[in-house]
């Protein structure tokens, strides 16, 4: 039997791919150029069973997603630009509380209201460093409207996994845009449930360490007390100041991911057995890329690409192991160089990082990268 096909914007892939994971609530607050992930689940969840709020502002968006996941439920919220900012506080709560939620955010320009309906790429230092204090980040940049649908269910895999908030940060390019998606059968691709408590109420804490750095998470109503703060707490949940718990406390909720990277980071590499230039990129400004590259080599040029997926945790193993064969790094992207920073961290000093940097709501283009690719000497 044939698959089901279907021609879909990147926005509704993402609706698709969240229900395919077995997201059963979402809370938002229309925003563009994200409003098509809320008008696509607030048609299809009711017919499921599940629940669709719309709230009054992204603030309350966010903290309506907590509550029902504390509940059991996998959660969705969808946002851009300034209802992410709005949301960072509460986001900061869903790390230390290490509550599992997806927030699907499409980059637009900025800062403040920016530009509404153009691409950007310039939300990815956001999604780790947005809320204050240490926490750990888990940010996916998918490319196409095929992988929108794929790295959403990924992102409820993850979130659920490691008991934390899971970001999928598409540029608008990515969102808007149409393309054939095929969808996968049911069970074709894993989807983590919630790893529940094996211990009978009354001894159950929501932070037991004992377990391991990600302790079952129990759901409100199923018969399991317990208490939940935004303070620094013990295993019980309770709020605590004493300084060597708090301390390991906060390391293990970052270790949970620094630990765990090679699970989580995904990357696509092209023609990067004999580069001399590696082209960096991410969302649909390696669409630019790949073609670039392809020009590049037509014209006798060693060039490839790195793509990725994961932008964090950054793919910091990947990116020193290129910067050791390459003779220079291209990095296009639609801000004013965030990555090309990072870049420039990994490869420490041992070859040129040139970047490409576009913020004027238009899209990178081949040449313009092919251009600097033939600055690397």
């Amino acid at each position: 039997m044939s698959k089901k096909v279907a021609f879909l914007q990147g926005n509704e892939a993402a609706a698709q791919g969240a229900l395919y994971a077995g997201c059963n609530f979402f809370g938002g607050y229309p925003i563009t150029p994200s409003t098509e992930v809320a008008e696509v689940m607030s048609i299809e969840l009711p017919k499921i069973g599940g629940k669709f709020i719309q709230m009054e502002d992204e603030i309350g968006a966010m903290a309506a997603i907590l509550g029902a996941a504390l509940a059991g439920s996998k959660v969705l919220t969808s946002t851009s630009g300034p209802g992410l900012s709005l949301k960072q506080e509460l986001i900061g709560y869903g790390c230390i509380a290490e509550i599992p939620c997806v927030i699907y955010n499409v980059m637009r320009g900025g800062p403040s209201t920016g530009m509404p309906t153009g691409p950007s790429q310039s939300d990815v230092m956001c999604a780790k460093w947005g809320t204050h204090g240490d926490h750990p980040a888990i940010c996916l940049t998918p490319a196409s409207v095929q992988e929108t649908y794929e790295e959403v269910i990924r992102a409820f895999n993850l979130s659920e996994k490691y008991r934390t908030p899971v970001m999928v940060m598409p540029d608008e390019i990515v969102a808007h845009m149409r393309e054939r998606i095929v969808f996968p059968e049911p069970g074709e691709i894993e989807v983590v449930p919630r790893k529940s408590p094996t211990v009978p109420p009354e001894q159950y804490k929501p932070y037991d360490t004992s377990f391991g750095d990600v302790p079952p998470l129990a759901s409100f109503g199923s018969g399991y007390k317990f208490h939940v703060t935004g303070l620094n707490k013990m295993q019980d949940g309770f709020p605590t100041t004493k300084a060597e718990i708090v301390q390991a406390e906060e390391e293990r909720q970052v270790r949970k991911v620094d630990a765990n990277v090679d699970d989580i980071v995904t990357f696509e590499e092209y023609l990067l057995d004999d580069a001399d230039v590696v082209v960096v990129a991410y969302g649909s400004t390696s669409r630019s890329a790949r073609y670039a590259v392809n020009v590049a080599r037509e014209q006798g040029i060693k060039a490839g690409m790195f793509r990725i997926k994961t932008f964090w945790p950054f793919p910091d193993k990947q990116i020193k192991a290129l910067a050791s064969k390459v003779k220079g790094i291209v990095i296009p992207e639609m801000n004013l160089g965030m990555c090309s920073l990072e870049l420039e961290r990994c490869a420490q000093g041992k070859v040129p990082v040139l970047g490409i940097f576009r913020v004027d709501g238009e899209p990178i283009n081949p040449d313009q990268i092919l251009e600097k690719i033939k600055e690397v000497k």
